[in-house]
């Protein structure tokens, strides 16, 4: 009887399933270690096993041609159907990449509606038409629409055209916990009748034909989502997707990478696909097309042309800009704020600046400015630096102010500056709120900071603010006073809580920011709040961000305009690279990369040397 031929080489994923795992037998140790060797990246798990980064293995494929010809080969069944998938991919892309999607043949706009099916009953725009159909003329696809274009009524109707076809039974939907809501409501009214959508709670529902789970929970569930995607044939949309822009490297974007490969087809969305630069974008099209979204783009942006890249990336997603929404334009504007008086001499001991009376404290004011968030924070008020008896305790005024005493050092006076002074920021901030409630406007104020927002609450408190963070127990209680009740002026809030899946653009058109930090999706999405789909043609959207003179802020203007016009250039949107170009305004009668930090360094040299 014939003996069982052994495989000289297996072919699996690890239990992370973002590593290809490669299991040699031993006669094959030494042509193991060359094939590896061959991989950009890798190691030796052992002397017969070696493990991969996915994406490197599979844009290295060609590696494996090395391997000794008529040994066999054992595939495991899924990575086998990855690759076969990506090699399909890669020359469908390349297609696109040679042609342009307008050249290759796919689907027609005018087709659309019969290619979701009689199920589907939502009236759609030109501009979502047109998404749709280049999106179905790929097998994985990116919408990189801005917020307001629909792109949660895109992605259904992508999952209606695969359901229609018979390539999709189920739809996992990765989303943040604001745009719950969204997917849920929007599911029910686009279909005549509604799937069974549900929000994951311990376990996946086996029930469910859309899931809906945020990207926090992905991580703990990621066993129980595999089998809810194998179970059926699957489409999984990722929206809000740059919040995976880490990839593997990131616990989100690892979790994500290990669900994609399950599903018939990937989608992603956001409006910010590349906040901080080329490899945030490498990361999300390294999920839509594993093994090639990431060489497209370092290929793409690698001869520093953005123009080129533009044209070479834009057939391999598609977006409706700001312009085609047909919204009313506005212009945020720059407000210089002067920093005087106490606030100043503080903030320059900070930075290395130091007075007579601040040299009395050096060692202390060193080794409070080492860290960029405190320089932010001190930019606002220095104040802020010294410990509450918690996280929400709001800074107290006096009024009137107390005098300087003298002979006081100056570490002392930081400890008790909100008595002495009141930031130059919060009184411009009570001024344009004050100005806007008299004529009737509700005001819009960001502030990155917890305790900042809870001090402006407390300032504003004539207003009677709204306030939303992220220990806000009420925050749907707090939204719906500023949305209805006439005597709320103002809402106050940050945008890592608030700066997605909300709407005020019927409320308010005033915004104030009184800090910003270095992270330009946030602040593109925060912007979105006020500025969105559906504001009358007479609209008047004003935008105000305040800068402290000769602080840190002029580096976050510098940084944040860098990282928006590449993204502009990339997406070939004149209207982001706008936004980052904020004009002055006349008198009237903070997450960092590598540049970042290189600008901050600079900064606080410049400072010392001066």
């Amino acid at each position: 009887m014939t003996g069982v031929v052994q495989p000289s080489l297996w072919l699996g994923f690890d239990v992370s399933r973002t590593n290809a795992v490669l299991r040699a037998a031993e006669p094959f140790k030494a042509e193991l270690n060359h094939l590896v060797a061959s991989f950009p990246v890798g190691g030796q798990r052992g002397p017969l096993m070696a493990e991969v980064p996915l994406d490197d293995f599979l844009s290295g494929l060609n590696v494996l041609l090395d391997w000794p010809e008529g040994e066999p080969v054992e595939w495991d069944e899924e990575l086998l159907t990855l690759v076969n998938d990506v090699l399909d991919d890669a020359d469908r892309a390349a297609e696109h990449l040679e042609q342009g999607p307008q050249d290759v043949a796919g689907l027609d706009e005018d087709a659309v509606p019969s290619a979701l099916g009689s199920g589907w009953r939502a009236d759609l725009t030109n501009f979502q038409r047109r998404d749709i159909a280049r999106l179905l003329s790929m097998k994985h696809g990116a919408n990189f629409s801005v917020p307001g274009a629909g792109k949660t009524r895109v992605g259904l109707a992508v999952y209606a055209a695969m359901k229609e076809r018979g390539e999709a039974r189920r739809l996992l939907v990765v989303s943040p916990k604001s745009a719950y809501e969204s997917w849920v409501g929007e599911s029910g009214e686009c279909f005549h009748e509604a799937p069974t959508a549900r929000i994951m709670g311990r376990s996946p529902d086996p029930h469910a034909e859309i899931l809906i789970v945020n990207y926090e929970r992905l991580d703990r569930s990621l066993t129980g989502l595999a089998g809810w995607l194998r179970a059926a044939p699957s489409m999984v949309i990722l929206d809000e997707a740059h919040r995976m822009k880490l990839g593997a490297e990131g616990t989100y974007g690892s979790a994500c990478m290990a669900l994609g490969p399950l599903s018939r087809r990937r989608l992603i969305l956001t409006g910010t696909p590349a906040p901080n630069g080329a490899r945030d974008l490498e990361n999300l099209l390294s999920f839509v097309w594993p093994g090639h979204g990431r060489r497209v783009v370092t290929q793409a942006v690698a001869g520093g042309d953005l123009a080129y890249a533009s044209s070479v990336l834009k057939p391999l997603f598609t977006r409706t800009t700001k312009s085609e929404l047909g919204l009313p334009p506005f212009q945020p504007v720059i407000r210089p704020v002067p920093m005087e008086g106490l606030h100043r001499e503080i903030y320059d001991a900070l930075v290395g600046r130091f007075t007579a009376r601040a040299e009395l404290s050096r060692d202390d004011f060193d080794s409070l400015g080492k860290a960029m968030l405190r320089l932010l924070m001190a930019a606002t008020s220095p104040a802020l630096l010294v410990e509450g008896s918690s996280r929400y305790e709001p800074l107290s005024f006096q009024v009137p102010p107390l005098d300087i005493p003298e002979g006081e050092s100056l570490f002392a006076l930081l400890q008790s500056l909100p008595q002495h002074e009141v930031p130059p920021k919060y009184r411009e901030v009570e001024k344009i709120v004050s100005q806007n409630a008299a004529m009737g406007r509700k005001t819009l104020v960001w502030s990155t900071f917890v305790r900042s927002i809870t001090t402006m609450e407390r300032m504003l408190g004539p207003y009677q603010p709204a306030v939303v963070h992220g220990g806000t127990p009420d925050r749907e209680e707090q939204l719906r006073r500023f949305r209805q009740d006439p005597d709320c002026h103002v809402l106050i809030s940050n945008p890592a809580t608030l700066g997605e899946g909300i709407s005020l653009h019927r409320e308010c058109h005033d915004a104030v920011y009184v800090d910003r930090d270095f992270m330009a999706g946030r602040f593109l999405q925060s912007l979105d709040r006020i500025h969105r789909l559906g504001l009358p043609p007479d609209t008047e959207t004003r935008v105000t961000v305040l800068a402290a003179s000769d602080t840190i802020d002029d580096i976050v203007t510098l940084r944040l305009a860098e990282k928006l016009e590449f993204m502009g250039s990339i997406l070939d949107d004149p209207s982001v690279r706008q936004l980052g170009d904020l004009q002055e305004e006349q008198p009237m009668a903070a997450g960092m990369d590598d540049a970042d930090v290189r600008a901050l360094l600079a900064h606080l040299g410049a400072a010392k040397a001066a």
